[in-house]
C-alpha cells in the first residue's frame, strides 16, 4: 500500500514537472525565459515551447498594437506663442528583450519614457514653425517628420512607431482671435487677387470677342454686297437680254410701272402737258376706244 502511494506521488511529481516545463506562445504575444530572475532567452517562436521546470519561468508581453494618448500639452512655436496640442502614438513591441532591459518589462515605464520623447519631438517640430504654418498648412510634412524622428529615437526601447499624429491644435483664447483675423485677411487678399486676375482675363476675352465680331460682320457685309452686286448685275443682264428682244414691250411695261407709281394716291396732283410722251400709251388707249 505504501509502495503504491509512493508511485502515485512520484507520477504526480513527474506530471507536474512536465506540465511546468511546457508553455505556449500565441501570435499576439512575445515571451522571455528567466532563470533565477535573469533573462536568458527571448524571441520565442509561436506555439509550444519548453523550459526547465522550477528553476526557469516565463513572462509574456502583449505584442499587439498599443496606443499612447496623453493629455494635451502647451507647446511654443517659433514665434514664442503657445498652442494646445493633443496627439497620440501607436506602437508595438518588436524586440521584447530590448523592451524588458529598458523598462523592466513594464508598460507603465514604457509609456512614461515614450511620453517624454513624444513631448520632446512635438516641441522640436513646433518650435521650427509659425502658428499659421501649423494651423493652415504643412500638416502632412509635420506628421511625416514627427513619425520618422520619433521612430529613430525609440530604437533602444524595443518598439516600432506605427503612427504619430496630432489630433487637434487649439489656440489659447488670447491668441486665437488675432491668428484668425490674420488668416482671414490673408484669404481676403488672395481672393481679391484672384478676382482681379479674373476680371482682367474676362476683359481680354470680351475685347477679343468684340474684335472678332466686328471682323466677322465686316466680312459678312462684304460678302453680302458682293452677292447682291452679282445678283443685280445678273438681273440687269437678264432684263437687258429680255427687253432687247422687244423694245416696244419694254417701253410699255416701264410706262405701266410709272403710271402705277404716279397715280397710287388719289390726292396726288401732277401738272404735265397732256401731249407729253408720258401719256403716250394712255392716249393710244383712248384713241382706240
Amino acid at each position: 500500500m505504501t509502495k503504491g502511494m509512493n508511485l502515485l506521488v512520484l507520477a504526480g511529481l513527474i506530471l507536474a514537472l512536465i506540465l511546468n516545463s511546457i508553455f505556449v506562445i500565441d501570435e499576439k504575444e512575445d515571451g522571455i525565459v528567466f532563470q533565477f530572475g535573469e533573462a536568458i532567452r527571448s524571441d520565442l517562436p509561436t506555439g509550444l515551447n519548453f523550459k526547465l521546470p522550477i528553476i526557469q519561468n516565463v513572462k509574456k508581453y502583449d505584442s499587439r498594437l498599443q496606443t499612447l494618448d496623453e493629455e494635451p500639452n502647451r507647446i511654443l512655436t517659433v514665434e514664442s506663442k503657445y498652442l494646445i496640442v493633443d496627439s497620440f502614438v501607436k506602437y508595438r513591441i518588436t524586440n521584447v528583450r530590448t523592451f524588458y532591459d529598458a523598462t523592466s518589462g513594464s508598460f507603465i515605464n514604457l509609456n512614461n519614457l515614450l511620453g517624454q520623447r513624444t513631448a520632446f519631438e512635438l516641441k522640436n517640430q513646433f518650435g521650427r514653425r509659425t502658428v499659421t504654418e501649423l494651423v493652415s498648412g504643412e500638416r502632412d510634412q509635420l506628421m511625416s517628420d514627427m513619425r520618422e524622428n520619433l521612430g529613430d529615437s525609440v530604437s533602444d526601447l524595443g518598439i516600432e512607431i506605427i503612427d504619430f499624429r496630432v489630433k487637434r491644435i487649439d489656440l489659447p483664447p488670447e491668441l486665437s482671435n488675432s491668428v484668425y483675423e490674420r488668416m482671414r485677411s490673408e484669404r481676403n487678399r488672395l481672393a481679391e487677387e484672384l478676382r482681379a486676375e479674373g476680371n482682367e482675363l474676362s476683359n481680354e476675352i470680351r475685347s477679343t470677342a468684340d474684335k472678332e465680331k466686328v471682323i466677322i460682320l465686316a466680312e459678312a457685309y462684304k460678302t453680302a454686297e458682293q452677292i447682291r452686286g452679282d445678283g443685280d448685275a445678273r438681273a440687269a443682264a437678264i432684263y437687258a437680254e429680255s427687253f432687247s428682244k422687244d423694245p416696244e414691250f419694254y417701253e410699255f411695261t416701264r410706262s405701266m410701272r410709272a403710271y402705277d407709281a404716279t397715280f397710287n394716291n388719289k390726292s396726288d396732283v401732277l401738272l404735265i402737258d397732256p401731249k407729253s410722251d408720258f401719256f403716250k400709251y394712255l392716249n393710244k388707249s383712248k384713241g382706240s376706244n
